[in-house]
């Protein structure tokens, strides 16, 4: 199939008119927490997700993707096909990706996560084998985002696409991660409060591969959950042991890297054969980080 002309942009002067004169723009993304615009983009029989940025903060955070990408490939990560300039700022290029987003927040629109219907919602009523599985893929993506010396940043379930038909989680947005560890020189990270490590709050603080570890912990935490309140805990007292490790307030205490929190989380798993339990919740008090 011959590749169609937008992957061999190079410029144009502003982005959604050059998309509607090359194919058809399917659905925008206008109101975003980012100030960036999105499109589903079809040409030539292909469909295509295109993210573009006019604000300073907006194209610092898409030339941070293009690193990123550029250093880290894995099935389980939506990969950067393309990125152009514009008189506004930058513009990528992803393939277009099957699934719901388990949370999109909008400047004009938060919350709704518990909502019956809601993405989110019908994952956590899912089997927990498949639960399971998607949070290897977290685990197994992030390995390769520590192998690559990234660090996450602004990670949490806005960041996760799933695919409930083929059952697959991908991960996209990653435009907040950056090589690590560095030291934070605003007032706060960009993220999801409830995702979010005490450091990401503090300025001075380093961030390192154990604040990943705490964004992960605490994404285990809330999938693994029936509700926002974390009182339904689905797993196993091992894996709530080891989630309470990834989210020490203590960075010292913390697994020190992707790599040791994965080990622990799948030896948890075959101690208990989780991935093989039934699919109905078990109460456990809920994980204070």
């Amino acid at each position: 199939m011959t590749a169609h002309p937008i992957l061999h942009t190079i410029h144009v002067p502003t982005l959604e008119p050059h998309l509607s004169r090359t194919g058809t723009i399917f659905r925008t993304f206008a109101d975003q927490d980012s100030g960036c615009v999105s499109y589903g983009f079809m040409a030539a029989g292909r469909r295509w997700f295109v993210k573009g940025a006019s604000t300073p903060d907006g194209v610092a955070s898409l030339r941070r993707a293009v690193s990123l990408h550029g250093a880290v490939s894995h099935p389980a990560i939506v990969p950067l096909s393309h990125s152009f300039s514009t008189d506004e700022g930058l513009a990528l290029v992803y393939p277009w990706t099957a699934g719901e987003v388990l949370y999109h927040p909008t400047r004009a629109r938060h919350g709704g996560r518990a909502a019956p219907g809601s993405p989110l919602s019908n994952f956590r009523k899912l089997p927990l084998p498949r639960v399971h599985a998607a949070l290897d893929s977290l685990l197994s993506a992030h390995l390769a985002v520590e192998r690559a010396g990234f660090v996450a940043v602004d990670l949490y379930d806005g960041c996760m696409l799933y695919d409930f038909e083929c059952h697959r989680l991908m991960l996209c947005d990653l435009d907040e991660y950056r090589p690590g560890p560095f030291t934070l020189r605003a007032d706060r990270l960009p993220g999801s409060s409830r995702y979010m490590a005490p450091e990401e709050f503090v300025r001075g603080s380093i961030i390192d591969i154990r604040t990943t570890v705490f964004n992960l912990g605490r994404a285990l935490r809330l999938l693994l959950d029936t509700g926002d309140e974390e009182g339904q805990w689905r797993g196993t007292p091992d894996q709530l042991a080891t989630v309470k490790t990834a989210t020490d307030p203590d960075p010292v205490r913390r697994f020190h890297s992707v790599l040791s929190l994965a080990t622990a989380w799948h030896a948890a798993d075959r101690a208990s054969g989780a991935h093989l339990c039934g699919d109905g919740p078990t109460a456990f008090p809920p994980a204070t980080p």
